[in-house]
């Protein structure tokens, strides 16, 4: 058990100092940053996709392959869906402009903190399964934040702050991650079967980020280079998952 909280905790605090990434859209020229912003959106489609169908839901069927494993899944897909539709959260990983705005300042914060907090929970709850599941949630959350964090640091920067404070409320947001996986493992803790809900319902929000909010971004690039660049940056990201395979 003291394995899962310190292998947690680490992950999380490396996740929300990740948060810290959006110092590059200052440093970058704006060609170059789209360059790795298309390589990470299309490599963190692959990870959670790969993650969700590689790692977690195999594990969610070690017992056999259940209704309620269905259920579970479903659920995650709707509770994503829900905290995207009616708390303003949205993984968008290009910059606001007229043609393409984005909820700014404080209520960007907010959502981004429950985005966070999710996170947090997720990771946590992934070693309950194991520490190699772990790592593999951990990597894949880390590779879909940092297009996010950039996106989320764009967006205060359009909002009025200055750059210290964008990058201290951020950070402020980013640390939600934290709260979430100490509420996981207090409450993993008190229920034992926590793991056959926990592993499902985030194979579910993954492949609904993936889904929904990645893919749709990539399919806004048509030039035949960049799409296959999307596709090999799609397969390598479902390899690294498998490769984690030999961890276990």
């Amino acid at each position: 058990m003291t394995n899962i909280w310190l292998y947690t905790l680490v992950s999380v605090i490396i996740v929300s100092l990740i948060s810290f990434i959006g110092v590059l859209t200052l440093l970058l020229k704006e060609t170059i940053l789209r360059k790795i912003l298309l390589f990470f959106v299309s490599f963190a489609a692959g990870a959670l996709l790969g993650d969700a169908f590689i790692h977690l839901l195999p594990q969610a069927s070690k017992n056999g392959f259940t209704v309620y494993v269905s259920i579970y899944l479903l659920l995650g897909i709707l509770t994503f869906f829900i905290l995207e539709k009616f708390i303003f959260w949205r993984h968008c990983h290009i910059e606001t402009s007229e043609q393409h705005p984005h909820p700014v300042g404080m209520m960007n914060l907010v959502g981004d903190g429950m985005h966070n907090l999710t996170d947090g929970m997720i990771i946590a709850g992934s070693y309950y399964v194991s520490i190699p599941v772990g790592i593999a949630t951990t990597l894949a959350v880390v590779f879909h934040e940092i297009p996010q964090e950039i996106g989320d640091f764009s967006v205060l920067l359009h909002a009025g702050y200055t750059k210290l404070k964008a990058l201290f409320y951020n950070f402020i947001s980013a640390l939600a991650a934290v709260i979430g996986a100490v509420l996981t493992l207090i409450v993993g803790v008190n229920f034992a079967n926590f793991s056959v809900f926990i592993i499902p319902f985030t194979a579910g929000g993954f492949i609904y980020i993936a889904s929904s909010d990645l893919i749709p971004e990539l399919h806004k690039e048509t030039k035949p280079w960049k799409s296959f660049a999307q596709l090999i940056g799609i397969i390598f990201g479902i390899l690294i998952m498998f490769s984690l395979l030999l961890l276990e």
